[in-house]
């Protein structure tokens, strides 16, 4: 089933840290762990102005059940193939 095979492939999140730099430190269930700036989407991306317009807002994220979207309100997400691809990759 071409569905089960494409959601195995999706990176899951297992540990991750909301860093006072606008910079999200993640782990995968693979192992890999990374630093994603996240400064770069709120420069680009409408959207997510609002992680420093926002008193507050950064520090609320938070991962879906599914542990493949990190989430700060119903506008503003990142979904985990993106972190783990264009993360900087780091050591545990």
């Amino acid at each position: 089933n071409y569905n089960q095979i494409t959601a195995t492939m999706i990176p899951k999140i297992k540990d991750i840290a909301f860093l006072p730099d606008f910079h999200l430190k993640v782990f995968f269930d693979d192992g890999t762990g990374v630093l994603y700036d996240v400064n770069e989407d709120i420069e680009s991306v409408d959207e997510f102005k609002g992680l420093k317009s926002i008193y507050g807002l950064w520090n609320q994220g938070k991962v879906d059940s599914s542990r493949t979207i990190v989430y700060w309100n119903d506008r503003i997400d990142l979904p985990s193939d993106m972190i783990y691809e264009y993360g900087k990759p780091i050591e545990r």
